[in-house]
């Protein structure tokens, strides 16, 4: 038996805007310059991925991509100062979310 814990960010409505997916399809981005390819990769559409970086964007109020549109050479994305900084934040956050899980399941559960 174990606890999980999962990290979710939500907006005053609670309709939630980032967690997991979000933050697995940027460091994509990040590593392979194009959300369309790492949506694939992930088994999702491009819209479907687009609108879940869009919405973040929009309730975090910046922007965590560059797009460059197609043409002859192709287009592709990039990570913004911004958006690594939140990545990196989000990241630590959860592993200290993820290690006080731990503390707190041995306190009330031992071993």
């Amino acid at each position: 038996m174990k606890a999980l814990t999962r990290l979710i960010f939500v907006d005053d409505n609670n309709e939630k805007f980032f967690g997991e997916g979000p933050y697995r399809l940027l460091r994509g981005v990040e590593q392979t310059g194009s959300l369309r390819a790492t949506a694939m990769e992930m088994g999702m559409s491009y819209t479907k991925a687009l609108k879940l970086i869009t919405n973040a964007e929009k309730e975090l109020g910046f922007k965590f991509t560059t797009r460059v549109v197609g043409g002859k050479c192709g287009g592709g994305s990039c990570l913004t100062d911004e958006g690594k900084a939140w990545l990196d934040k989000y990241e630590k956050f959860r592993e200290a979310c993820l290690e006080e899980n731990k503390r707190l399941y041995h306190e009330y559960f031992g071993e």
